[in-house]
């Protein structure tokens, strides 16, 4: 078991996301954001420097959080399927260099004024994330699958579709522990409720493989908006610690991937005018979650041998 994070939550530079990362005593990067951009679009030199710097701090990535067939690109659209599947691509000579086998990928975004889940719509969801997972399989990586705002993120029974008709070893499960909290349960008829993390997991756990501990509370407002927000693992609706729980009982050995979206904690004698003592809060607030998770992991490990 290892823990982990979406280190750019303590700052866009690498440099940075290490600190942090060797502040808290771990060893992993969940990497998405490095500056403003990522493990595929950083130019070749900027690639070199990044594994440099790495390689010297004693700091891995093990999962590359992308942007694939993601929540913002759709899956009746040509050129949005080209993007991901060239993320993919261009992301792949890299992961193998830095020794990577997880990426966090998608299903792609809702249609607004559509049916999301018809089964016209569907095949064309099934087969190109199909697709994208047999790039994977054949470079000996491994797509998690990551349950948000995406076709596969609407519900578990959604979720299992995608299991049933993308049978692959190279196809596996992300599950975010927050997500849930704001998404709407979209099984039978609108208007729809808000899922329970507990339920959502419950159903799918066998599958999955790695773990986002994200937090939040949510309401739905009069006009159906969802109005959220989030909050230190364990502290929101996300169950997080009845999810860890069960995990370790169950005999889990994965990641624990920290993902706050949380505002940077100032201080009440704070200048927040000063770009410096900002940076310092941002990466102090990234470390105070991984601090608190480690906490709750330590109880939760009590509870589970109980």
């Amino acid at each position: 078991m290892f823990l982990t994070g979406f280190a750019d939550e303590a700052g866009r530079p690498l440099a940075d996301q290490i600190e942090a990362t060797r502040e808290l005593g771990w060893k992993f990067i969940e990497s998405r954001a490095i500056g403003d951009k990522n493990l595929a679009t950083l130019t070749e030199a900027e690639f070199e420097t990044v594994a440099g710097q790495l390689a010297e701090a004693g700091i891995a990535i093990n999962c590359f959080g992308s942007g694939i067939a993601n929540w913002s690109r759709s899956p009746r659209s040509e050129e949005d399927f080209a993007a991901s599947e060239k993320e993919l691509r261009d992301a792949l000579p890299r992961m193998r260099k830095l020794g990577v086998k997880l990426v966090r990928g998608m299903s792609f975004k809702l249609l607004p004024g559509e049916q999301f889940d018809s089964p016209e719509l569907e095949r064309i969801i099934f087969d190109k994330v199909g697709r994208l997972v047999r790039i994977c399989e054949e470079n000996g990586v491994v797509y998690g699958h990551e349950n948000c705002m995406n076709y596969g993120g609407q519900s578990y029974v959604h979720t299992l579709r995608l299991l049933e008709h993308i049978q692959s070893p190279a196809f596996t499960l992300i599950y975010d522990t927050g997500n849930p909290v704001f998404t709407f349960r979209r099984l039978g008829t609108p208007p729809y409720p808000l899922q329970s993390s507990w339920e959502f997991y419950r159903q799918v756990r066998e599958f999955v493989t790695y773990v986002h501990i994200k937090d939040g509370t949510a309401e739905i407002q009069p006009d159906g908006t969802v109005k959220n927000a989030f909050c230190f693992a364990g502290d929101g609706c996300g169950d997080v610690r009845a999810i860890v729980i069960d995990l370790l009982k169950r005999g889990y050995d994965g990641g624990f991937s920290m993902e706050p979206h949380l505002a940077t904690v100032f201080h009440a004698d704070d200048n927040r005018d000063d770009n410096e003592l900002q940076r310092r809060r941002k990466l102090e607030t990234y470390v105070e979650y991984g601090r608190r998770f480690e906490k709750l992991l330590a109880e939760c490990r009590r509870a589970a041998a109980e």
